[in-house]
C-alpha cells in the first residue's frame, strides 16, 4: 500500500528528496522531504526558507514537541504536526492504493496551528525549525510521512511508501564531473553544473545508469539519483528511463563512470566508494531533485573551495585509494 505524490504539491517546493537522510523513516522511500521556496527564498547558500507552506490539505489531530540531539548550530527541540487528509475537501487529495485517506506525519516546523485547526495546501503551518536532526550542511526543509488511519501517528516508524506522480516531469541529467563553486561553506560547496535543462517547467536531478556490465535485462537504463552519495547508507534511483518508481529488477549503478552501488527496484545500497574535489576528498553528493536550478552540492565538515574555484569530481573506490 502506496501513497502518491501529486506533481502539483511537489512543484510548490523548490527541492525534494526520499531518500537523502540517514534517518530510518526515509528508508525506502517512505518518506519526502520538502524544500519551500522561490526565486526569493532560495538554498542554504544563500539563505534558508522561514516560513512552512502546507502540502497537504484536512484537519490537524494534534501536534507534539520532541528533544533533538544536541547541535551547536541547530535548536534543542522540534515538533511534530499531524493532519487527517480525510476531513474537509481540497484541490489536492492524498489517497492510499485501497482509496483511504492517511494520516500525513510532518516534522521540522513549530507549528502556528492546533487540533481542530483546518487547512489547506500552502496554507502556513508555522515557521521552520533548523534541529538536531540535521546535519550542518542540511538546509531548512518540511519532513512528510503517511500512515494508515488505524495505525499510531506518534510511532517514528511505520510510514508507507511513497511513488511519484506519473504526471511529475522528472529529468535525469547527465554531469562530466566538472564545475566552477558559485557558493560555500565551512560545510559545503555548490557547483554551477550541471545546469537545469528547463527551469521552473519540472524538476531534474543527476543521471545514473543502471546494469552497465551486468548482463541483465536493465543493462544501461538511466534514472535520477537521490540520497547521500556516501554518507548515508544508501539512496535511491528514481523514474528509470521514464517507468514507473520501482521499474527496475536491480543491477548495479554507475555515475561519473564508476560503479556506486547496486539497487533493488529503485533502492539502492552504495558501495564503499570516496569522492574527490580536485583530488581531496569530501564528505559526499547531497543529490535531490530540483525545480529550478540544479547545479552539485559537496558537502562535509572542513570542505575547503572557495568561490570561483574551478573544480573536477571523481569517485573511487575506497579500496583503491
Amino acid at each position: 500500500m502506496a501513497v502518491t505524490l501529486p506533481a502539483e504539491v511537489l512543484g510548490r517546493y523548490r527541492r525534494f528528496t526520499l531518500y537523502n537522510s540517514p534517518y530510518a523513516a526515509h528508508d525506502h522511500g517512505c518518506a519526502v522531504d520538502l524544500y519551500p521556496g522561490d526565486a526569493t527564498q532560495p538554498d542554504l547558500e544563500d539563505g534558508d526558507a522561514v516560513l512552512a507552506p502546507s502540502p497537504v490539505a484536512g484537519e490537524v489531530v494534534g501536534t507534539r514537541t520532541v528533544t533533538a540531539p544536541s547541535k551547536p548550530y541547530a535548536a534543542a527541540e522540534d515538533h511534530l504536526i499531524l493532519v487527517d487528509t480525510g476531513v474537509g475537501s481540497g484541490e489536492v487529495a492524498f489517497r492510499t492504493d485501497d482509496g483511504e485517506n492517511p494520516i500525513a506525519r510532518m516534522l521540522h516546523v513549530d507549528p502556528s496551528v492546533e487540533a481542530g485547526d483546518r487547512v489547506t495546501v500552502g496554507d502556513t503551518l508555522g515557521r521552520l525549525v533548523r534541529a538536531g536532526f540535521f546535519a550542518p550542511w542540511v538546509a531548512n526543509h518540511l519532513h512528510l510521512g503517511f500512515r494508515s488511519p488505524d495505525a499510531d501517528p506518534y510511532r517514528a516508524s511505520g510510514s508507507l511508501p511513497l511513488a511519484l506522480d506519473p504526471a511529475l516531469r522528472l529529468e535525469a541529467v547527465s554531469w562530466d564531473g566538472t564545475g566552477t563553486v558559485v557558493a560555500a561553506g565551512e560545510t559545503y560547496a555548490v557547483l554551477d553544473t550541471p545546469a537545469h535543462p528547463a527551469p521552473g517547467e519540472g524538476f531534474a536531478g543527476l543521471a545514473g545508469t543502471v546494469g552497465v556490465g551486468d548482463g541483465t535485462g536493465d543493462e544501461g537504463r538511466i534514472g535520477v539519483l537521490d540520497g547521500g552519495l556516501p554518507h548515508y547508507d544508501g539512496g535511491g534511483l528514481l523514474r528509470v528511463d521514464e517507468g514507473a518508481d520501482g521499474g527496475v529488477t536491480g543491477g548495479s549503478v554507475e555515475f561519473l563512470g564508476t560503479r556506486v552501488g547496486h539497487s533493488e527496484g529503485r533502492d539502492v545500497d552504495w558501495d564503499d566508494v570516496t569522492v574527490f574535489a580536485n583530488g581531496e576528498p569530501v564528505r559526499g553528493i547531497a543529490l535531490a531533485p530540483a525545480r529550478d536550478r540544479l547545479g552539485v552540492k559537496l558537502v562535509g565538515e572542513g570542505v575547503s573551495l572557495a568561490v570561483g574555484t574551478d573544480v573536477t569530481v571523481t569517485v573511487e573506490h575506497s579500496d583503491t585509494v
